[in-house]
Parts: structure tokens; sequence; C-alpha cells
């Protein structure tokens, strides 16, 4: 069975470009699970089920976050201008275009 991650022939591809290409993947995976138990928690009557799928939803975001991480370790670029956003106050949009300063 094939799959869709790749817009190179895989063969072409180095493995470190492979497992990166899986972890995106997997990454929009996590993000789309979290997404599918926040539309179910909003329309659930069940408090015993909604709890069930809070529980599962923290994993998920657990999940997104391994990800991201295994992500931003191997890219210097993405990780400067994500310490730039990501935990910080202000305008986002504003951090986001000084961060993205730092990277050109």
């Amino acid at each position: 069975m094939g799959f869709d991650q790749y817009h190179e022939p895989a063969d072409e591809l180095s493995q470190e470009t492979r497992s990166f290409a899986r972890m995106i993947t997997s990454l929009i995976e996590e993000a789309e699970a979290i997404g599918w138990y926040e539309q179910r928690m909003s329309l659930e009557k069940d408090k015993e089920a909604k709890a069930i799928m809070a529980n599962a939803q923290k994993e998920e975001f657990k999940h997104f976050g391994m990800n991201l991480e295994f992500l931003l370790r191997r890219n210097k670029d993405w990780r400067t201008e994500l310490h730039g956003i990501l935990f910080t106050k202000g305008d986002i949009v504003k951090l986001a275009e000084k961060a993205e300063k730092k990277v050109d």
C-alpha cells in the first residue's frame, strides 16, 4: 500500500527527509485528532463519556508536542522562529514578523 505523504519519488529521498515527512504527517494526524475530540466533546451529553474523550484528547496533545519537538530539533530556522512566537505575550502577528526577521 502506498502513502501520499511524499511529493517526490520516495526512493530518491534521503532517510532523513523520509523521517521528516513521516513526522509532519504524524503532526497533522495528531492535530486532526485533537480537533475531532473537541467537536465530539462539545456535543457529548454523557459526563463520563465526555471525560474519557477529554482524557484521550490530552494524549493527542502530548503526541502533537512530541512530534513538533522532534521537527524543531531538526530544523534550526523553525526552532528560532517559533521560539519568538510560542509561549510569549503580545501581538502574535507582530511577534511572528519579528521572529521571521531573525531567520531571514
